[in-house]
């Protein structure tokens, strides 16, 4: 499956989004995918934390004291002091600082959990494998794919579902010869 969002601001790179932790919350596009391409063979899309929801992408969406990387903003979105454990996406902890990015530390290996699925309650959580702190709450299910951020500043597309990647790579010549 693949969405293709464009960025508000395209000049940033991911890195300094990332950084962008306090205050973080800030939803980086705007108008929803501009492509969406699902294959028919697709499974488990009625829960996944990019597919099953519509909206903009958010990153570094800090609330309470929990946060997660990457939200769409169709989800449900926790308010900045809720600290319910009910924002589901990619990248997230529980019991940390979403600010700085520091957990806190009796719980450093406890409550983090890289995908969390989409779901209305927030105990238990479901999340995708077993990259997932030692938490009571969390119930290990399938991984459903793999996820991928491909940035562009002139693509106004992206290969659909079956579809091979190119890669090109243009070599700026660092010095000349005479």
């Amino acid at each position: 499956a693949v969405k293709v969002f464009r960025f508000k601001e395209s000049e940033r790179s991911l890195l300094s989004r990332f950084q962008a932790m306090n205050p973080g919350r800030e939803v980086v596009t705007e108008g929803g995918p501009i492509q969406e391409s699902v294959s028919n063979n697709a499974q488990n899309m009625g829960d996944d934390p990019i597919f099953s929801v519509g909206g903009d992408l958010a990153f570094n969406w800090a609330y309470g004291n929990n946060g997660a990387r990457i939200v769409l903003t169709g989800g449900r979105l926790s308010g900045a002091s809720e600290s319910d454990d009910n924002t589901h996406g990619l990248g997230n902890h529980f019991h940390c600082n979403p600010l700085t990015g520091t957990p806190t530390p009796a719980f450093k290996t406890v409550w983090n959990h890289e995908i969390a699925n989409i779901q209305d309650q927030s105990n238990p959580t479901l999340v995708q494998g077993t990259d997932h702190g030692t938490g009571s709450k969390y119930i290990s299910g399938p991984v459903y794919g793999n996820y991928a951020i491909y940035v562009s500043t002139d693509a106004s597309s992206f290969p659909g579902p079956g579809q091979k990647l190119d890669i090109e790579i243009e070599i700026l010549p660092k010095y000349k010869f005479l």
